[in-house]
């Protein structure tokens, strides 16, 4: 690692490898891993006085393969989303608190019944290649996410979209008229894989609204952006340049944080808080989210589809214990269902608990004693690895044997994505009728358990067509508990956001959506001279 001239308070490559040497065995031994043993860090002031423009912001990020991409409806891997979050903007956006802000819409109206929608763009847009934003590029963008016949963007919850009815009243006018009414399509104008693009966009040479423009890509490795000086947010962006470098390997990325080579980082492993805690020069960044990172039984396969089997391996789990081992005590208690921070969440439901005895009996009955099965596993988001170890020693003492299998990021993202019977996954933080349209329905993009539930998919339709707030609770809560019953997603808890940076990146905020460094929103951060 190359010298920062730092004084003696820092840690030194033997610290380093050190921690990385233990980290893995005291996060499994539930220590405590905030802190430093050291005593107190004297660290760096934090700048201050308004922001500066200018430099080269350099960002590690977890994962990526040669399957990285550009294309702003069609991302999967942490990179892939670092991209668009400088590429694109959405018409509708998420704040740090997770409520809905105008974005490249100045306003988004429904009719009484949500069934026709009115699309109000903001004055003076433009596209990198200096293209006015106009209403024929919302509605080309709505096609190509919704386009049943291209099967990579997967029209994330537009399905209520009725693609020939759409229209442009004028240049900065869309009406929409829904084929069912849907009350949820805000948050679908607000994810952050719905950015907008131009007519004729092509995701090898992309062209967005977004605070960045394309500079160069080199899939698995790293990709550059410049300066979008004619962005609509006032004064942003600060920095000059964003460089994203894929890191598929933990120890990498912390080296490359503490030895300079980058200034932030998403994703920081628990097992080494403590040697970035004890740098003076770098500040941990921690976020509270509804992030969740299941486990996924594929309900529509042995041994997942006897739903006894289902409930035995959510009994197993010991969720107390998870949240300090997998997670250092830097999280909250999941109860198998999404969307806590969501009002409409179903908080009535009682907390499961371990029962390691009723889970051999379910087993039992279920003709399915020592059970052995495969966990398919991937370094995609922190603590997955360490959930599928702690897991695996959890079960055995019910009788289950659990092989890990573990895959590169390509490799789980790539052909067999949604089709293995034991696997995990990672979601960002969304509301519940957003993240049951998004992955718990028929007609799910990404319904990687293969649920189907018909009483669940009407409970989901009639909430997502219903105006009224009381009714639409009811109908949630009843559709929670049915998951909550029997569905194929194991939550055991949600995690914090857990990201790092140089001292001298100044702006980065906590951010409830789950999305590493705040939202990857670089375009508001800046580097203090």
């Amino acid at each position: 690692m190359p010298s920062r001239g730092r004084s003696n308070a820092g840690p030194s490559r033997r610290d380093f490898l050190r921690y990385v040497a233990v980290g893995a065995g005291a996060v499994g031994a539930g220590a405590v891993v905030s802190g430093c043993a050291g005593g107190a860090v004297r660290k760096a002031p934090i700048p201050s006085g308004p922001p500066q423009y200018g430099g080269r912001l350099r960002v590690g990020i977890v994962g990526g393969s040669s399957k990285d991409t550009l294309d702003a409806h069609a991302t999967v891997t942490h990179p892939d989303q670092a991209r668009i979050f400088q590429l694109y903007d959405t018409l509708l956006r998420f704040d740090s608190d997770y409520q809905i802000q105008p974005a490249l819409a100045e306003s988004v109206e429904s009719d009484p019944q949500a069934l026709t929608w009115t699309i109000r763009l903001r004055e003076g847009v433009e596209f990198h290649n200096g293209k006015t934003l106009a209403a024929e590029d919302v509605i080309h963008t709505l096609r190509r996410i919704a386009d049943p016949a291209d099967p990579k963007n997967g029209a994330v919850g537009l399905s209520s979209l009725d693609l020939n009815a759409m229209q442009a009243l004028d240049q900065r006018t869309v009406r929409l008229t829904l084929s069912r009414p849907d009350v949820t399509l805000p948050d679908q104008f607000a994810e952050y894989a719905n950015g907008i693009v131009p007519v004729g966009y092509d995701p090898n040479r992309p062209v967005g609204c977004g605070p960045f423009a394309y500079d160069s890509f080199e899939p698995g490795q790293q990709s550059l952006f410049t300066k979008n000086r004619n962005y609509w947010r006032d004064g942003e962006p600060y920095v000059d340049e964003v460089v994203i470098i894929d890191f598929p390997d933990d120890t990498a990325r912390i080296n490359a944080l503490l030895g300079g080579q980058v200034d932030a980082i998403d994703q920081v492993p628990l097992g080494l808080l403590r040697v970035l805690d004890a740098d003076p020069n770098l500040r941990l960044l921690e976020s509270q989210t509804g992030s969740w990172v299941p486990f996924t039984m594929r309900v529509d396969r042995p041994p997942f589809d006897d739903v006894r089997v289902r409930q035995a391996f959510r009994l197993v789990v010991d969720r107390e214990q998870m949240i300090k081992q997998v997670l250092g005590g830097h999280g909250t208690i999941g109860n198998d269902i999404y969307s806590p921070a969501d009002p409409l969440y179903n908080s009535a439901l009682p907390q499961r608990g371990r029962d390691v005895a009723k889970a051999r009996q379910l087993l039992r009955e279920a003709g399915r004693e020592n059970l052995t099965v495969e966990l398919v596993t991937s370094p995609v988001a922190a603590g997955v690895v360490e959930a599928a170890q702690v897991f695996a020693q959890q079960a055995a003492d019910a009788g289950i044997t659990v092989n890990i299998r573990r895959v590169d990021s390509g490799e789980f993202f790539g052909d067999m994505y949604l089709s293995w019977d034991f696997a995990q996954d990672y979601w960002f933080t969304r509301n519940f009728l957003a993240q049951a349209g998004s992955g718990s329905l028929p007609d799910s993009p990404y319904n990687e358990t293969h649920w189907n539930h018909p009483e669940f998919n009407d409970l989901v339709y009639q909430a997502r067509a219903t105006t009224d707030p009381a009714r639409r609770k009811e109908l949630v809560a009843r559709a929670q508990q049915i998951e909550w019953e029997s569905g194929g997603y194991i939550v055991w808890g949600f995690p914090n956001q857990l990201d790092a940076h140089s001292v001298r990146v100044v702006g980065l905020e906590p951010d409830k959506s789950g999305a590493p460094l705040n939202s990857y929103g670089f375009r508001h951060a800046w580097l203090a001279k």
